[in-house]
C-alpha cells in the first residue's frame, strides 16, 4: 500500500521561503540590536581591543603546542619559523597575511630542506 504525497502549492512554497528568510534576517539582526546599548562599556570597548589578539595568541599556542609534541625531532624550523613570521609582521606594519604567508613558507622550506 502506498500513499501519494501531494506537492505543496506554489504559495506555501513562497511563504515558507518567506518566513525562512525573516527568521535568518532577524536572527543575524539581532546580536547588532542587542550590542547597539553596550557599545559604549569600557568593558565591551575592551573585548573589542583584546579579544582577537587573545584568539590569535591560543591559536599560536595550540597549533606550535601540538607541532611541537606531535614531532619533537624537528624543534628547529618550528623556532625559526615562528620567529620569521614575528619579524615579517613587525616590519612589514603588521600585516597579518603577508607574515602569515612568509612563516609558512619558510616553515614548509625548512621542512623540505632539513
Amino acid at each position: 500500500m502506498s500513499v501519494a504525497l501531494a506537492a505543496p502549492s506554489t504559495g506555501y512554497v513562497i511563504a515558507a521561503i518567506a518566513v525562512a528568510g525573516l527568521i535568518t534576517l532577524a536572527l543575524r539582526a539581532l546580536p547588532f540590536a542587542a550590542l547597539k546599548p553596550l557599545r559604549k562599556s569600557r568593558f565591551v570597548q575592551s573585548l573589542g581591543r583584546w579579544m582577537p589578539a587573545g584568539i590569535l595568541l591560543i591559536l599560536a599556542v595550540v597549533v606550535l603546542g601540538g607541532e611541537l609534541a606531535g614531532r619533537p625531532e624537528r624543534v628547529w624550523p618550528v623556532v625559526i619559523a615562528t620567529g620569521v613570521t614575528v619579524a615579517v609582521h613587525l616590519l612589514a606594519r603588521r600585516r597579518a597575511l603577508l607574515s602569515i604567508a612568509a612563516g609558512t613558507a619558510c616553515y614548509v622550506l625548512l621542512l623540505a630542506v632539513w
